[in-house]
């Protein structure tokens, strides 16, 4: 929950599912305007995020926070570390310096974050594939995700064909001679007789050299 309706994306009106005030520690109810989605840095969300302006701090749920992210937190004296649930790597690691436990994140990734994409990665990076980009992601702030991976690079799709596509021909052949192909290309690398170049001529209606 928050009072800055600003951090969060697709903002809706509350849910009839979702509680309509928030109860504080003195008894008084605080309105909830509105619910949405926030993201954070290394490719963390929290969904069902309550915006209620006369709150005074950000509340996390960490129910909510290890549900949407398929990860754990663990709570020590001196802070708390957001690791990846399968792996076991640790994401993120926020100390405390008082009674709460805040969850902070540098800016510096925040700010890279705020300014570039996936698909913006995928073009500095050399064009490089999903995978590699989801490992990247795994040990830095770089986002990936699967609305990226289907993204269409017309870079990548221009740097995989090998030649260019064979139109559909109406021309038909009935005898020899009719109709002559030829080719003249180079070699590098001269024969043993010196020649660099070459003719190749294919006759269409026998389609013999």
């Amino acid at each position: 929950m928050t009072s800055d309706a600003g951090i969060i994306t697709v903002p809706s009106p509350p849910y009839t599912s979702s509680p309509s005030h928030i109860v504080v520690g003195n008894g008084n109810l605080l309105p909830v305007t509105s619910t949405g989605v926030t993201s954070f840095p290394h490719n963390l969300r929290l969904n069902n995020v309550l915006v209620s302006p006369g709150l005074i701090k950000n509340l996390v749920s960490i129910r909510q926070f290890t549900s949407d992210n398929n990860c754990s937190v663990e709570f020590d004296h001196f802070g708390c570390s957001v690791k990846d649930l399968p792996s076991r790597r640790e994401i993120v690691r926020c100390d405390s310096s008082g009674p709460l436990y805040p969850l902070q994140f540098p800016e510096s990734a925040s700010a890279l974050l705020a300014t570039t994409n996936p698909s913006l990665w995928h073009q500095r990076l050399g064009h490089p594939g999903h995978e590699v980009l989801s490992k990247l992601a795994q040990s830095s702030a770089i986002p990936c995700n699967n609305s990226a991976s289907q993204t269409l690079c017309h870079a990548c799709q221009f740097g995989r064909h090998t030649r260019l596509p064979f139109h559909a021909s109406s021309s038909r052949t009935t005898h020899n001679f009719q109709l002559i192909h030829c080719d003249l290309w180079t070699s590098p690398i001269p024969s043993v007789s010196g020649c660099k170049y070459y003719l190749v001529i294919l006759d269409d209606f026998l389609h013999y050299l």
